[in-house]
C-alpha cells in the first residue's frame, strides 16, 4: 500500500481507495495523493472535490484505477 502511495504522488496519478469513515461508512474514492504522512494521508478527493486528510488505518484498500475497456467495433 505504501509503495502504491508514494508512486501516486511522484508520478501525480490517481489511485482508488477503499476507505472507512470514523462512523463506520465505506466508501469506494478515486483520489490523487498529495503527500503521504506518518499517520494520514493527504489527497485531493475527485469525488467531494476537495483535499481530504485519510487516516492510514481507516484506509481498508487501494489500487490502480480500473482501465475502461474499449466500446467493441
Amino acid at each position: 500500500m505504501n509503495g502504491l502511495m508514494e508512486r501516486a504522488v511522484i508520478s501525480k496519478q490517481r489511485i482508488e481507495m477503499v476507505y472507512i469513515s470514523s462512523e463506520g461508512d465505506m466508501s469506494q474514492r478515486m483520489v490523487r495523493v498529495l503527500e503521504v504522512r506518518e499517520g494520514t494521508i493527504l489527497a485531493f478527493c475527485l469525488a467531494r472535490r476537495k483535499v481530504r486528510t485519510f487516516k492510514r488505518d481507516n484506509i481498508l484498500s487501494v489500487f490502480p484505477p480500473k482501465r475502461k475497456k474499449e466500446a467493441a467495433r
